[in-house]
């Protein structure tokens, strides 16, 4: 069931709505974002980035930001997240994403940021989970094993990686033509 007021799964994004999204977003929500779009990362992970977790282009995920404070995890940098994450001009040391006193921006503020660029497209559907179910669902649709998968995102078991990702019928009926 697509989202709808906040409930429900989020959608897909298509190559064409996330260039048209990205372009509406100011550079540093465009960056917080990317980040979620090239790691397959929670916008909870994201926001809380610090200058010091981005090594040797390898975006670090510490334990204790992540869902459940699940092992510490590294992604390796998209060359393009490389590109962005130097168009925004973000701090060389603290939160990336700092909101007021120094803390990292807030949920709501991400999401408020991204609801306006949708509002401005007309896209509905969308939500700040729709870059992890994105990024996750390209990586299975490119024949990137589940176990693979699960290592970048993070997930405790293929179960809950599985919910993710979106099938197709066209992909299901490929499937059966090579039985």
């Amino acid at each position: 069931m697509p989202k709808s007021d906040r409930n429900g799964q989020a959608e897909i994004w298509t190559a064409d709505q996330l260039e048209a999204v990205m372009a509406e977003l100011a550079p540093n929500m465009r960056a917080l974002f990317s980040i979620c779009r090239y790691t397959g990362c929670r916008i909870s992970e994201a926001r809380q980035l610090r200058a010091e977790d981005l090594v040797n282009d390898v975006v670090v995920f510490r334990k204790r930001t992540t869902k459940g404070e699940a092992e510490t995890r590294e992604v390796a940098m998209h060359p393009k997240l490389r590109t962005v994450l130097r168009e925004a001009s973000l701090p060389v040391a603290g939160y990336l994403f700092a909101g007021r006193k120094g803390q990292p921006i807030t949920r709501q503020a991400a999401d408020k940021a991204l609801r306006l660029a949708c509002d401005r497209l007309g896209f509905t559907g969308f939500s700040t989970h729709s870059f992890r179910r994105t990024a996750l669902t390209r990586l299975s649709d490119a024949g990137v094993p589940l176990r693979v998968v699960q290592e970048i995102s993070g997930h405790r078991s293929l179960d809950v990686l599985r919910r993710y990702l979106e099938v197709k019928p066209e992909q299901i009926e490929d499937a059966i033509s090579m039985l």
